[in-house]
């Protein structure tokens, strides 16, 4: 799904809403859904566990090739918890505030071993005027296409099936 402010992608995963909750709380497991080797995380980072709860990423967008911000330290804190259900996050840099766009999992239990999941990325509360200059002008939402998070949500999958 894409609107002018919002992409989304969702699937049924074989397993509980607690199960698939577990590994999106994770910010490691994040690093693994995404899949796009852009994002690294600190392997002593800690399960998300309420509202407030915050996670370092590095991000290196060069292999991407999509936006010329190169190397930085992205701070993501999460806006929104409800175990087994939803967890959001809003993203910003170490050093500024959050920039206004979001990325979430809502998880619905479509059954007792499945769970519709929706990925999510919005950014209707995005303010411009906080991105970097030379990107101010070139970026052009939505920055995240569904099929990075089509990708994501079979990642996501397939890593549950794993465990």
């Amino acid at each position: 799904m894409t609107s002018k402010d919002r992409v989304a992608a969702s699937g049924v995963v074989n397993a509980s809403a607690a199960d698939v909750f577990r590994v999106v709380t994770d910010p490691n497991g994040q690093v693994a859904i995404d899949g796009s080797g852009m994002l690294v995380v600190s392997p002593t980072t800690k399960r998300l566990e309420a509202v407030g709860d915050t996670f370092d990423m590095d991000m290196d967008r060069e292999p991407l090739g999509d936006i010329p911000l190169g190397k930085y330290k992205v701070r993501n804190t999460v806006t929104k918890f409800v175990p087994d259900a939803l967890v959001e996050w809003n993203v910003g840099g170490v050093d500024r505030p959050p920039l206004g766009h979001v990325y979430g999992w809502e998880l619905t239990p479509v059954g007792d071993a499945e769970t519709e999941v929706t990925n999510y990325c919005d950014w209707s509360d995005l303010d411009v005027s906080t991105l970097p200059e030379q990107v101010r002008d070139i970026i052009k939402f939505p920055v995240v296409p569904v099929a990075m998070m089509e990708r994501s949500v079979e990642n996501l999958a397939r890593i549950v099936a794993e465990q």
